[in-house]
């Protein structure tokens, strides 16, 4: 594959938290083959390791930057913390949602995001290594990247808002409303209850989700994340995983036995951790507990990173 990369700097917001020591999120595009994949990126000055972070469905890379509120930023406190955050537009959003039609088959979205990870860390440190995170329909992508033989040199992965089964309310909800809405990226009623959970969990202007909204590429409807062959592709990993359900999650089956169930698929993995976030609903990173969240998987990260650095593989 042949890539170019280009960037623009984006100021630094008024309200932008001390903690992020000056270091702006910059938008950033790289070109695969034809196809320009975009992508947030805040690089910490001499980073421990980077974080590639996959969104989920309906919406961009901007989850990991929560629009107005620096604090819920995964971006600006991982790079507070040495650690340089790449948030990368899945193919079929961003820069090449009009190439959506290209991005069809599974095998070539993979391809395109080892490229794009490759593409935007060319001539830049990655200290210890490249963590994958991502959260709902964005995880069935880092787990064929993770299992990928291209993959098996990262520090990790972390997962969040994704189970085995859709609970069945939200699935429901989620077939009626997506025969309704034909791809329209502003949920209905019903389905933003569903794709949310409470909407106290967070701030008002959040809640409404315009800023972070995007449609989503017909491979996604036609083609969810709870494919059969999730199990196979899990239990090749022979990285640590992490794995994140609010307590309040309403997309997939939850409660109790929930996240022993997601972590008995990981039976290659050296260590799976579980987490049920507390006081968070499906969109982890954009709760008013998404700092809380979001400082979890960087101590994981930072675990995984003093287990490279001990040489350590199993």
């Amino acid at each position: 594959m042949t890539y170019s990369d280009t960037e623009h700097a984006a100021e630094a917001g008024a309200d932008d938290p001390p903690y992020a020591h000056g270091s702006p999120v910059v938008p950033r595009v790289v070109d695969v083959d034809g196809i320009p994949l975009s992508a947030l990126v805040c690089e910490a000055p001499r980073p421990r390791a980077v974080i590639v972070a996959l969104h989920g469905g309906g919406t961009t890379s901007t989850y990991f930057d929560c629009p107005g509120h620096p604090r819920l930023s995964l971006l600006r406190t991982g790079a507070a913390l040495g650690i340089t955050v790449v948030a990368l537009d899945r193919p079929g959003y961003g820069a090449s949602a009009d190439y959506a039609a290209k991005v069809t088959d599974t095998a070539r979205r993979v391809d395109l995001g080892h490229a794009a990870v490759e593409g935007l860390l060319a001539g830049r440190s990655r200290g210890t290594g490249v963590f994958l995170m991502a959260h709902s329909a964005g995880c069935e992508l880092a787990v064929r990247m993770a299992a990928d033989e291209r993959g098996q040199d990262y520090l990790g992965l972390a997962i969040g808002g994704f189970g085995r089964a859709l609970d069945a309310h939200a699935k429901q909800v989620l077939d009626r409303t997506d025969e309704e809405a034909g791809g329209d990226a502003r949920p209905a009623r019903g389905r933003r209850a569903v794709l949310w959970g409470p909407s106290r969990l967070y701030a008002p202007d959040v809640y409404r989700g315009a800023a972070i909204s995007s449609p989503s590429p017909p491979y996604e409807t036609e083609d969810r994340p709870c494919k059969t062959e999730y199990p196979e592709l899990a239990a090749r990993l022979r990285i640590p995983v992490h794995i994140s359900l609010g307590d309040h999650e309403t997309v997939w089956r939850s409660g109790p036995a929930a996240l022993p169930e997601i972590a008995s698929l990981f039976t290659a993995s050296p260590r799976v951790s579980v987490n049920e976030q507390a006081e968070s609903g499906h969109n982890l990173s954009l709760g008013l507990a998404a700092l809380a969240y979001h400082l979890k998987v960087l101590s994981f990260v930072e675990e995984c990173v003093v287990r490279r650095e001990q040489g350590r593989t199993r």
